[in-house]
């Protein structure tokens, strides 16, 4: 027995498979998940994602995407959390056929909320469709009393003023009245997804906030966090002498200095 078949198993003992999607498309539940010191430390940078952004450069890493593409349906919120992913393909029939036949609903964010762990960001793919909605209301209440540090969807979401109301942050395309019953497939749990034009696996590190979003491979969590606190003290070293009216003798050499 695998060890995804394994763990499978034993989350199902323990009432965390909701069942929608069938266990050969779950493709992970065993990766490593950052700490909750880290992840707060990480929540505690003045300017998130812009400092991040910042080092991802650095290692030539492309992993950032502006809020302009994926806005933030509650404005002054910012996340930080491992990446639990679900990949979703448009239906071939039509809605209305679909409930003609009696077909059986293929969506589930909830199978990925049940098998994650607190902290954890969920990241949606529906190539950017905004016709019908990833998840609504009821699923973002499963997500946050499953303790998920919010969501990543690219595509559409429903039910925003009851998603503001719990006060779960998300990212997305924008919203739709459309249920993703009959119109959408869950085609695959926790393998790659692609958010925008960012490839985001399982296991990698999301942090999101007014500007936009990162992705942050998992072996450079802790150097880039390293980075960008010393980014931010010398910034505000910057400041210090901007406001001081410094001469620029001694701000030139401050000036850009991380991009030499």
């Amino acid at each position: 027995m695998s060890n995804v078949a394994k763990i499978y198993d034993d989350y199902d003992k323990e009432g965390r498979i909701w069942g929608e999607v069938p266990r050969d498309r779950v493709k992970s539940l065993d990766f490593p998940r950052v700490s909750k010191e880290i992840r707060q430390a990480y929540l505690g940078l003045k300017d998130l994602t812009t400092g991040v952004s910042d080092c991802l450069d650095k290692y030539g890493i492309c992993g950032a995407i502006a809020q302009s593409h994926l806005p933030n349906l509650i404005p002054g919120k910012r996340i930080a959390g491992t990446a639990v992913t679900l990949r979703n393909i448009p239906e071939r029939k039509t809605p209305t056929q679909g409930g003609i036949d009696k077909d059986p609903i293929k969506m589930s964010s909830r199978e990925c909320h049940y098998v994650s762990e607190p902290g954890d960001v969920l990241c949606v793919d529906f190539g950017g469709n905004v016709e019908a909605s990833n998840m609504g209301g009821q699923s973002c209440l499963v997500g946050k009393t499953q303790g998920l540090s919010g969501a990543i969807v690219f595509g559409a979401v429903r039910d925003v003023n009851t998603i503001r109301d719990l006060d779960f942050p998300v990212w997305c395309k924008g919203g739709t009245p459309k249920t993703g019953k009959y119109r959408m497939e869950a085609m695959e749990v926790n393998g790659p997804v692609t958010i925008h034009d960012i490839v985001v696996y399982p296991g990698d590190f999301i942090v999101a906030d007014d500007s936009g979003i990162c992705v942050i491979p998992p072996h450079l969590v802790e150097p880039i966090l390293a980075e960008a606190l010393a980014n931010e003290a010398a910034e505000a070293q910057a400041r210090e002498l901007i406001v001081s009216r410094a001469p620029l003798a001694e701000l030139k050499p401050l000036f850009r200095a991380r991009y030499k």
